[in-house]
This record gives C-alpha cells, structure tokens and sequence, in this order.
C-alpha cells in the first residue's frame, strides 16, 4: 500500500514538473518580449523593418513570418501527394509483408536523420540543381528550403495518415467489399470519407512541425531579412532568424528575438492544439 502511494506520488510528480516546464517557458518568453512591445506596440508583428543599426533601430516580424508560412505551407503541398500514397500503401494495400516491413523500416530512418543531416544533403544536392535549372542564381532560397522540408515531414505525415486509414473500421470495407465495390471505390467511398478528418489532423500536425524547424531551412532558405517576391527569392524563418542572431543580440534586438521566439510558440502551439482535438474526435 505504502509503495503504491509512493508510486503515485511519483508519477503525480512528473506531471507536475511538466505543466511547471510550460509555465516557465511561456512566462519566460513573455517577460522577455514585453520591452519589444512596449516600443513598437503590435506593430512589431505587422512591419517589415529589421533595422539593428544603433540610435535607428527598428524590429518587426511580418517577413519572417511570411518566410515560415511560405517554406511551410510550399513543403506541405509537395509532401501530400508522396504522403498519401505510402499512407494508403502501408494502410490499406499492404499493412504486412516483407515490402511494408522495408518501407515502415524506411521511413523510421528517415525520420530519425538529424536535420543538418538534410541541410548538407540539399546543400550539397539541391542547392546546385536548382542552379544549373536557372531558377536562382545562387541555389537559395524558399524553394530549396521547402523541397528539403517537404522531404524531412513526409515520414511524419505518412505515418500519422496510416496510422488513421488503419483505424477505419473493418465491417465498413468488408460490407463495400460485398455489395461488389472494387478496391479503389473502397478507398475513394469509404476509407477516405471515414478518415478524412484524421488525415486532415495528421497534415495540420506536420504543418506545425514543418514551421517549427530551423538547422535545414537556416542552411538553405539564403537568410534574408525582407519580404520574398516569389518562391524562389532568397528569405527567412521565425526560426531561422533567431538561431542566425540569437548569440550576438543584445538590448532591443535581444527583446526583439525573444518576442520571435513567442509568436512561433503561439503559433505552433494552436497548430498543434487544433491537430490533436481533430485527431481526439476522429478517434472518439
């Protein structure tokens, strides 16, 4: 009884060290951006000035997060397709054997490849592909980063959306199955209908993780602090931007990356909530 109540204790403990680490984060990002928008008032997120120059400073965040949306929603547009087809593969057409075993394995590795890994690939790789194309002249830019992100989240994505197709109910396809609906008919009538919103679930949740990375992206998206024109203009990330000058800043350029770091918090944070309440009521 003693050591079942300690059990308890323990695990009451863990959890509570947990919310603690979220607070602390969240009242530490906060504290660190009030002087930011003390000075620039939520002006700071709508302008695109980033000017560090002493007695002329001014911050705002609108081209990075034009960077994050673009690299972001640019990676999850190439992912769908590569996506679904390994989800439908691994879900419904071959859930066992020794070619599922391969991809699944596949899959896990890749998911597993630390991202300056990807970065030096599509530096190495990419970069000069995109050259000798003459779609950039430098190799940089939202479209290399995105085409390397995309390949970084489709693990992701296609794990998720398995994982639904998986979670259809049998009796549904057997009963297609037995009215004479063919193979596609089934996926197109009655898995997709059925695990939509799931599916749907799994794409907003590696959106999230698509906005959230940095080392890939920071090596590939050319790190330039305005508004790109078009897709394969040089540009910047939320996340880029801090790890490229997070060591040097101080003062209000410090305030200023702080106040950075809370908006892709907030940002992440409803992408990730908004998933997972999908995900609860697909499951429900």
């Amino acid at each position: 009884m003693k050591s079942e109540k300690l059990f308890q204790y323990f695990l009451k403990s863990g959890g509570i060290l947990i919310l603690m680490m979220a607070i602390g984060i969240v009242a530490t990002l906060v504290m660190g951006s009030i002087p930011t928008f003390k000075e620039f008032g939520f002006k700071f997120i709508f302008s695109s000035d980033w000017n560090p120059t002493e007695g002329r400073e001014s911050y705002g965040a609108l081209p990075f997060i034009i960077g994050t949306i673009a690299t972001s929603v640019l990676a999850l547009i190439m992912t769908f397709p590569f996506a679904f087809s390994i989800a439908l593969f691994l879900g419904e057409y071959f859930k066992e054997g020794r070619m599922a075993s391969i991809l699944k394995s596949m899959i896990d590795l890749l998911a597993g490849i630390p991202s300056v890994v990807y970065g030096l690939w599509g530096f190495y790789t990419i970069k000069p592909w995109i050259v000798e194309l003459g779609l950039n002249a430098q190799g940089f830019g939202i479209f290399t980063s995105s085409l390397v992100l995309a390949i970084m989240i489709i693990p992701y994505a296609s794990s998720l959306s398995a994982e639904v197709i998986n979670m259809v109910p049998a009796n549904l396809k057997e009963a297609a199955y037995s009215l004479g609906a063919t193979r596609f008919e089934v996926v197109k009538n009655v898995i997709i209908p059925n695990a939509g919103s799931g599916i749907f679930a799994g794409y907003i949740l590696a959106f999230g993780r698509a906005i959230g990375e940095t080392m890939a992206v920071t090596m590939l998206i050319g790190n330039s602090n305005r508004i790109p024109s078009n897709l394969f203009d040089l540009g910047n990330t939320m996340a880029s931007l801090i790890a490229n000058q997070f060591g040097e800043a101080e003062g209000l350029k410090y305030t200023s990356l702080v106040a950075m770091g809370l908006l892709l918090f907030i940002i992440t944070g409803i992408l990730n909530l908004a998933g997972k309440m999908i995900m609860k009521k697909f499951t429900a």
